[in-house]
């Protein structure tokens, strides 16, 4: 089945060579890369929305050098535990946990908003639908969805309501209250630990809370790893620079990654 949606006039979208089109002839090239833009000019808030190249290109070598590889793998497993047929991933990033997922389904849609990050993903696996879009507007059909996942990604609440197959799931991974403690303490000077619950308090009036799971991964950076974690979080635009010029000194560091994974059902 075709699952996109023509972000113009929400018609279906199909594939005809290299190029997606509607019944109203709105059309969409699939690039050289491999995937296809449906972030129209009329759904943009700036020119280049999304991660920079440099924290895509960061997040891309730390996680290839499989830090993160203890949640890849509970996420891929807790999949496999659904028995689903496809899934869209939102937020999907340069693909590291898209490519995964993938392996689990028949029809697997990785969407972000950022075009650098959605051209080094379709890198990674032909076999992924990859798409340049906003969750503001998700580029698939209503109620065509098995499951959503948004990991560290944010959650269009309405959007995945109207995506969703009725009954559908939605993971949700979000860093749990010790995520990278020692990391924030060295670049901040007051840390409060996460709060993961919030994302239940929010979806409850819509979901079911079906599985949760914390995955606790610690790990021993060297001092190029450490400074590809630290550009490809949020972090690197808060911290002072004499604090991050600090910790990036360092050979080695200690730290521990602690992870949460729901799992919603859809009332």
């Amino acid at each position: 089945m075709n699952l996109l949606m023509c972000p113009v006039c929400r018609e279906q979208l199909k594939l005809s060579e290299r190029t997606w089109r509607c019944v109203n002839n709105h059309s969409y090239d699939v690039a050289k890369q491999g995937y296809v833009n449906l972030h129209v000019v009329q759904h943009k808030h700036s020119k280049n929305p999304g991660d920079t190249p440099e924290s895509v290109q960061a997040r891309r070598a730390f996680l290839s050098a499989g830090h993160y590889a203890p949640l890849q793998h509970a996420v891929v497993e807790k999949i496999r535990k659904l028995h689903i047929e496809n899934l869209l991933d939102v937020g999907c990033g340069e693909g590291y946990y898209t490519n995964a997922m993938q392996q689990e389904v028949m029809q697997c849609v990785g969407v972000d908003i950022a075009k650098n990050a959605v051209q080094v993903a379709a890198k990674l696996n032909q076999d992924v639908t990859w798409v340049v879009g906003t969750g503001a507007t998700l580029p698939v059909l209503d109620a065509s969805i098995h499951l959503c996942t948004s990991l560290f990604s944010p959650i269009p609440k309405q959007e995945i309501l109207r995506v969703l197959k009725p009954e559908g799931y939605l993971m949700v991974v979000t860093p749990a209250p010790e995520h990278l403690y020692a990391m924030r303490e060295a670049l901040f000077e007051e840390v409060k630990p996460h709060e993961p619950h919030k994302f239940v308090e929010q979806l409850q009036d819509a979901f079911d809370l079906v599985d949760e799971l914390v995955v606790d991964a610690p790990m021993r950076l060297a001092q190029q790893d450490l400074k590809n974690l630290i550009a490809m979080t949020p972090y690197a635009y808060k911290v002072k620079a004499e604090r991050r010029e600090a910790l990036e000194a360092k050979d080695q560091f200690e730290l521990n990654a602690q992870y949460q994974i729901y799992i919603f059902q859809k009332k």
